[in-house]
């Protein structure tokens, strides 16, 4: 697997497209990893600090994904190194995606990201840029579909991923209209859990767990989670957190759902980051779902889980791991080989998977068939890595050799 996984890390990407804004001094990347399947995929981020290495990882990472989630096409990532609290947030975005455009309509799709979102931000400025879809390019290059088939398609792109989710049992509050694309990840981190423990032996209900991050996809993941039966003992976020031995009850994780400052816990008697920080990696959990930002980690922070009992991983963050490496670092493996560690690539694909889902020719569409859609691609994968691995370590090893020889 690591042979496998140095040819491909070292591998040149196809194409770089450089940006720099010209009215700020935003700049930004979109990098192709390759063009397999004739287009590329991958979202939107920005954030201060942000250079192209980071959009590489992430698009090769993309690449990995779409081996789990399809279609089988190539990786891509977008990146802006720039403020998103800068008041000037909207005009760069306005100018990025007017500049990607060509890109976007002959083989490329993008999507929301960290700190860029996907109804608000990324639909309407492709639209305004004479993008019909901001996955159009992946129509283009890959299905090259007929007029009318696109039109098809795109309308169920369009409407899906902004539906209003209407059902409770995927809903914290059907009246404050939550869509898909709010509530999808996270559920699939959650289902990680439930489908490890289904395959490899136990169940969630009664299992505590650790929550890091609570925007989109952590607030997400400790909802379903609750809703699952588990315990959430601790959520630690970018200004703080929570504790709770004796775990939060589901009416107490749907609340502070519920409350959030836009993606930033809201709580009683916040911890300040420090003192969280320094708290919540000493608690006893089984169930540990990093969903904040890439590379966070640290070994001393696992093993402290270790030693408190941790059983399994579901990573809702891109490479959650402190480690310079693109995938498989020292501290991932120390990880994999003592604990369950589901891949970023299998627990987070479901975004990757609904626009898969609905690029496919008159696919349902209640919240029913959308959500058993990514948590079965979820299921399979999982049980395809039991299937050759049955051990409960080792895990993302064997997810990763799986991936890699579709690829290479």
């Amino acid at each position: 697997m690591k042979e496998l996984l140095k040819t491909y890390e070292n591998k040149a990407p196809e194409i770089v497209f450089h940006w720099q804004d010209p009215l700020t001094e935003a700049e930004g990347w979109t990098v192709i990893n390759s063009l397999r399947g004739g287009a590329a995929g991958g979202g939107t981020r920005m954030r201060p600090g942000l250079d192209m290495n980071e959009v590489l990882s992430l698009a090769k990472t993309m690449e990995v994904k779409f081996t789990v989630s399809g279609p089988p096409i190539g990786g891509a990532k977008s990146g802006i190194n720039f403020d998103p609290h800068d008041p000037r947030k909207k005009g760069v975005l306005e100018r990025w995606y007017k500049a990607v455009s060509p890109l976007l309509k002959a083989y490329y799709g993008t999507g929301g990201d960290l700190n860029v979102d996907e109804i608000h931000e990324v639909i309407p400025m492709t639209e305004a840029s004479g993008v019909w879809h901001p996955q159009e390019g992946v129509f283009n290059g890959h299905f090259v579909p007929s007029e009318a088939d696109k039109i098809n398609r795109i309308g169920q792109l369009r409407h899906g991923v902004i539906k209003v989710i209407d059902s409770p049992e995927y809903s914290p509050d059907v009246y404050k209209r939550y869509t898909v694309a709010d509530m999808i990840t996270g559920f699939g981190v959650a289902e990680a859990v439930k489908h490890y423990y289904d395959i490899y032996g136990g169940e969630v209900k009664g299992k505590r767990a650790i929550v890091q991050g609570f925007g989109n996809v952590g607030s997400a993941a400790a909802y379903y989670l609750a809703q699952m039966g588990a315990s959430i003992v601790g959520i630690i976020d970018r200004d703080g957190g929570i504790i709770n031995n004796d775990g939060f009850s589901f009416e107490e994780i749907r609340s502070l759902f519920l409350n959030k400052n836009g993606n930033t816990l809201v709580a009683d008697n916040m911890l300040s980051f420090d003192q969280i920080n320094q708290e919540i990696w000493n608690c006893r959990a089984d169930i540990f779902a990093p969903c904040a930002a890439s590379r966070l980690i640290t070994k001393d922070q696992i093993a402290s889980l270790m030693d408190n009992g941790l059983e399994v991983i579901s990573c809702g963050a891109n490479v959650p791991f402190a480690d310079p490496e693109i995938f498989f670092g020292p501290i991932m493996e120390f990880t994999d080989e003592r604990v369950s560690l589901i891949p970023d690539f299998i627990s987070n694909c479901g975004m990757a998977r609904v626009f898969a889902y609905f690029m496919e020719s008159k696919v349902e569409m209640t919240d029913e068939a959308i959500f058993n859609d990514t948590s079965q691609t979820i299921r399979r994968s999982i049980r395809q890595i039991f299937d050759q691995n049955p051990s409960v370590k080792n895990i993302s090893e064997t997810a990763f050799e799986i991936a890699l020889k579709q690829l290479i």
